[in-house]
């Protein structure tokens, strides 16, 4: 599950065009969200004048929100965002039994070998 937190004032259409982009950080790891995944993504906002109080009794309610042309900049974020903390995932997972299975921890020190083999990193 990818999760999307942002306090940027944004409304629910632009908030799903959000977390959309979360899959191309997936995408960006290697994934290809094949069938039986599961994945999914969520956005949401926290920015204070989006929130509705129980207490304000008006018909109506004014809100500064960001428009479409403000959106890329966090599109760019959330994919960048997305595909380091699935890297960051990878590296810091431990090996797990259960079941009568095992999942081998990926081996660090072979990963980085073959990175550098490649020049995906320094």
């Amino acid at each position: 599950m990818m999760i999307i937190a942002t306090d940027a004032p944004i409304d629910a259409r632009n908030l799903k065009r959000l977390a959309a982009r979360a899959w191309l950080g997936m995408a960006h790891t290697g994934s290809s969200a094949s069938n039986g995944s599961g994945d999914y993504a969520i956005a949401f906002s926290t920015a204070p004048q989006l929130r509705i109080r129980t207490s304000d009794k008006s018909l109506t309610r004014h809100l500064e929100l960001l428009t479409n042309d403000a959106m890329s900049p966090l599109f760019q974020a959330v994919i960048e965002a997305t595909e380091e903390a699935i890297y960051n995932s990878m590296f810091r997972a431990t090996t797990i039994t259960g079941n009568g299975h095992t999942v081998e921890a990926l081996p660090i020190d072979r990963t980085i070998e073959i990175l550098r083999e490649h020049r995906s990193m320094k």
